[in-house]
């Protein structure tokens, strides 16, 4: 018997598409992957994904090409639509722990030489000076509340409370405002995600797909050439938006946070999915089994699937057989966090300046009220008069305080991951919020398994009467 080997097939020595076809011959091959890697060239790995790849449609195989993409001095506009592809990875330049400059804001192409470049410039660079003149007083007030260690140097104590004064400051920056993330994919998940950014109604966002495109090439010639704009896409999207057109917004409810629909049998539907999983009998009758459980019987199921769950263990995947639908009103700075949690489903609706704003407390008490109303009426007066002209340019100017609707449906067990992780105490108050909020509807509607949801002693309505 041949001794068991794990290696690399490392970038530094071998092509992503190299690997990619390393991967894909073993199937029907029965070298190692040395011996397959050392047949090949980039010329032959390219022949063979020309032929399987995009001639047969053997897709998968582009799965095991992986590229890591540096993207800079973009929009958090557009990161939107960067970010939007489920199966791939980013970090990105964070509104808590950073601080922008003056003119730290992308001009959209279709704006150039059009009369409303003024506007749209004297807009953005206004938000972000109100910006720059709110962190002094915020942080201020945040001194007061966070003294200074007493052998702690300045740089080390404004990088203990810079979040606790930025958070708050951060409503003021723009959707234009400038940000960089590293992406992480595979060649087949990045080709769908350059389609879909070529069929993108924004200038800025084919611009980057076309980018991304070429600086991929280099790497994966083959599997990414044929990433083109998607009619299909395209069309449907322009389509459903003129026919949505007619219908009048409506103001958003006084309940931010709705459960729309739930499984009334959600819980036994998980606990007979755990009692299928270990046992031999149909999923019929384990449904039937555990129904037919008293309740206490109900409880030690419970307690066996959840009860040794630890702060960073992942609960077994049988929870994912019941599902949770919200409608969600947040700002916009929460919903760019939010968005990162893409195992969920997510149907956000666009950008504008229509809803509302959020007024953080801390610019309340630090006098800082006035300017910020302000700046953010200002800014809704701008959005207006855009949007009269094209309302996908409009959101370039809205500030991360104003709502944004999102209707969203997810699993239980990405549930437990979402509340857990944006409950957490380092977590901006405005994700503590949502995160606290979801949780409590969870419980209210599934008990049995939510009493395991266990998250920091924090209200909802304490953080809100805190921190808005």
């Amino acid at each position: 018997m041949s001794a068991r080997q794990i290696y690399l097939l490392s970038p530094k020595q071998l092509s992503p598409e190299t690997i990619a076809v390393a991967f894909a011959k073993t199937s029907r091959s029965p070298e190692s992957f040395r011996e397959i890697a050392a047949e090949l060239s980039d010329e032959k790995s390219a022949q063979f994904h020309e032929k399987w790849v995009v001639g047969y449609g053997h897709a998968s195989v582009a799965e095991h090409a992986v590229l890591h993409i540096a993207i800079e001095n973009v929009s958090r506009l557009a990161v939107e639509c960067i970010e939007s592809n489920r199966l791939a990875s980013y970090t990105e330049k964070s509104t808590r722990y950073q601080k922008w400059d003056m003119d730290a804001f992308v001009t959209p192409p279709e704006l150039e030489a059009h009369p409303l470049l003024a506007l749209y410039t004297r807009t953005c660079r206004m938000l972000f000076e109100t910006y720059a003149q709110s962190l002094l007083p915020v942080r201020a007030l945040v001194e007061k509340l966070i003294p200074r260690r007493p052998t702690e140097t300045d740089e080390a104590y404004d990088r203990r409370i810079r979040s606790q004064y930025v958070d708050s400051c951060r409503f003021l920056l723009p959707a234009a405002a400038l940000a960089n993330l590293g992406m992480t994919a595979n060649a087949r998940v990045l080709e769908h995600a350059i389609s879909k950014m070529l069929s993108h109604p924004l200038k800025e966002v084919r611009q980057i797909g076309e980018e991304i495109k070429q600086v991929a090439r280099s790497e994966v010639p083959t599997l990414v050439k044929y990433a083109e704009p998607l009619p299909y896409l395209i069309e449907t999207c322009s389509d459903l938006e003129r026919e949505a057109s007619s219908f009048a917004q409506t103001d958003p409810s006084e309940d931010w946070c709705r459960l729309y629909t739930w499984d009334a049998d959600g819980e036994r539907k998980v606990l007979a999915a755990a009692l299928y999983r270990f046992s031999g009998m149909t999923y019929e009758t384990a449904f039937k089994t555990i129904c037919a459980a008293t309740a206490e019987e109900q409880e030690k199921w419970a307690a066996l699937l959840l009860g040794r769950l630890g702060e960073h263990d992942v609960p077994l995947r049988e929870l994912e057989h019941t599902t949770y639908t919200f409608e969600l009103v947040l700002d916009q700075g929460g919903y760019a966090e939010f968005k990162r949690h893409r195992m969920m489903s997510q149907t956000p609706q666009a950008l504008t300046a229509r809803l509302g704003y959020a007024l953080p407390r801390r610019i309340v008490e630090a006098g800082f009220e006035d300017r910020y109303r302000a700046a953010m009426d200002a800014a809704a007066e701008a959005y207006e008069k855009l949007a009269d002209w094209n309302p996908h340019i409009a959101a370039y100017v809205v500030p991360n305080g104003f709502y944004r609707r999102v209707l969203f449906t997810m699993n239980l067990r990405e549930a437990f991951t979402f509340c857990r992780l944006r409950a957490a105490p380092n977590a901006h108050f405005s994700m503590r919020r949502v995160a606290q909020r979801v949780a409590e509807e969870i419980r209210r509607v599934h008990p049995l398994l939510a009493r395991y949801l266990r998250l920091p002693e924090e209200k909802w309505e304490e953080i809100e009467r805190t921190y808005l």
